[in-house]
């Protein structure tokens, strides 16, 4: 559009909006006047028996002549300044300088170029010219249809219309964000308002997204959970199969003064090199037997097309094992298409692929039907050995004991990393990680909770027998007085 017709479209805009012109005469000021006035506006020229003029024509083209002699807006002389915009969109570089300055301004105004996704957005930030890709945050909004190399991957069910309703409030309105932090793709996460609302707020109230854990570092959290729980009581939309769960009375305990030894039966599937473990629930066994039988089937009669897939970290899969099967897996890290790294979630194992070995997670197989089965524990009250070779020796020798097996497990306590559990043998009852102990293997790990006194001091016995022994660890003696320190052990 040239400026001329671009002047004209304004200067009609302005006449037909009978509010606009209304005010505009209560003020005695004519808006297309002062457009033209201002150089902003250029007037059509109408003959003088042509009934399409304005009964202001004389007065426009006057306001035009006072322009053209100040040299005002486009009939200025000096050169049109350039406005450059940066478009940072997915550009992880130009994101990383840019984050430290979005943090530190609060809230900053924007305006809503695009809309992808219910949470996800293209926005224009007029302070620093640039153009960013914008994530919502402290939600987990249903994932869109999305267009792959041979075919097109379905979304999930109300993403259609979370879509929308971020469309139709925000699409080209201005609003203010919050950025709090960056993905590693280079898109923006935070919080954005629209009138005084906030956005993620507004989606989780109309049942169109559910509060995402990372929430809860928010001042957004308590406003979040209130509308979710609100959206809950309607079971509408991705809550509509939502059952609430009956309210258990909970006792306070003062003091926990007994271990609490309720073993459940597992199967051990994968033993790490750090002499973490893998389980599965063994109740859940055959949930898990009959979806991979029907995902299997399905995949049967409608392969991936080899190649089609992109990869990207974090995403749910299929992956093709050495076995020729297919298993249900989690994208961990992409070096090439030839070789992206796997973790097999039911079974704890990972494997390093190429891309064409790997398939979109059918949706009727997604951890929202089941959830991941292998389960990742470490043993408790022991010492994983910091020399290679030593540590070597303690997960040959778990391996040999349980990987493939059925087992009882028992929670003793959490950590940051994964839970620690003692383990017994199905048959014995025998504590595997006593066993380790006493053949030297490995060190105990001293605790001070009262409630566990008795099995440390059971642990303590076997270590002194093993060290009398001088069985592996204890070849050479007590090594722990005067290096401990230097070789990573603790007495």
């Amino acid at each position: 559009m040239n400026l001329a017709s671009a002047t004209m479209c304004m200067i009609e805009y302005c006449g037909w909006m009978g509010a606009l012109l209304g005010h505009a005469l209560l003020l005695k000021r004519n808006i297309a006047e002062a457009l033209v006035s201002k150089g902003l506006a250029t007037v059509i020229r109408y003959r003088q028996d042509d009934d399409q003029r304005s009964s202001h024509y004389d007065e426009l083209l006057a306001a035009e002549a006072r322009a053209i002699k100040n040299g005002k807006g486009l009939h200025s002389k000096k050169e049109v300044p350039i406005h450059r915009v940066a478009d940072i969109s997915g550009d992880t570089q130009k994101a990383k300088q840019f984050l430290p300055f979005l943090q530190r301004a609060g809230r900053s105004e924007a305006v809503v170029e695009y809309v992808f996704s219910g949470s996800r957005l293209k926005l224009y930030l007029p302070k620093e010219t640039c153009l960013i890709t914008f994530l919502l945050a402290g939600i987990e909004c249903p994932r869109g249809a999305r267009n792959l190399p041979g075919l097109v991957q379905e979304g999930e069910p109300f993403s259609e219309e979370a879509t929308i309703f971020t469309k139709e409030l925000v699409l080209q309105r201005e609003v203010e964000v919050e950025v709090e932090s960056m993905d590693k793709a280079g898109n923006f996460i935070g919080w954005l308002h629209i009138d005084g609302a906030n956005l993620s707020v507004l989606l989780v109230e109309h049942a169109l997204s559910k509060v995402h854990f990372t929430a809860e570092r928010s001042s957004y959290y308590k406003s979040l959970l209130s509308a979710e729980d609100a959206a809950k009581q309607k079971k509408e939309k991705v809550w509509a199969h939502y059952e609430e769960q009956p309210v258990e009375a909970v006792t306070p305990v003062l003091e926990e003064k007994e271990r609490s030894a309720t073993y459940k039966p597992v199967f051990v599937t994968e033993i790490t090199d750090d002499l973490h473990f893998y389980v599965q629930d063994v109740e859940t066994g055959t949930q898990l037997e009959k979806l991979m039988e029907n995902m299997r089937n399905d995949i049967a009669s409608h392969p991936p097309v080899e190649g089609s897939y992109a990869p990207r970290r974090g995403e749910f899969c299929i992956a093709k094992f050495v076995d020729g099967e297919w298993y249900r897996a989690r994208v961990e890290k992409i070096e090439s298409p030839a070789k992206v790294h796997v973790f097999y979630i039911d079974y704890g194992n990972r494997e390093i692929l190429p891309s064409s070995r790997l398939g979109v997670l059918p949706p009727a197989f997604s951890t929202r039907v089941l959830p991941a089965q292998a389960t990742e524990y470490a043993f408790a009250f022991i010492q994983v050995p910091q020399d290679e070779d030593a540590r070597t020796d303690a997960v040959d020798s778990v391996v040999r004991d349980i990987q493939n097996t059925q087992c009882l497990l028992n929670v003793e306590h959490l950590s940051a990393s994964c839970p620690h559990a003692t383990l017994q043998f199905a048959d014995s009852k025998g504590d595997v990680g006593l066993g380790l102990v006493k053949e030297g293997l490995v060190m105990v790990e001293v605790r001070k909770e009262k409630q566990f006194q008795k099995v440390i001091t059971e642990y303590l016995n076997a270590q002194e027998s093993a060290k009398s022994a001088r069985l592996n660890l204890w070849r050479y003696g007590d090594f722990r007085a005067d290096d401990a320190d230097e070789f990573g052990y603790s007495r």
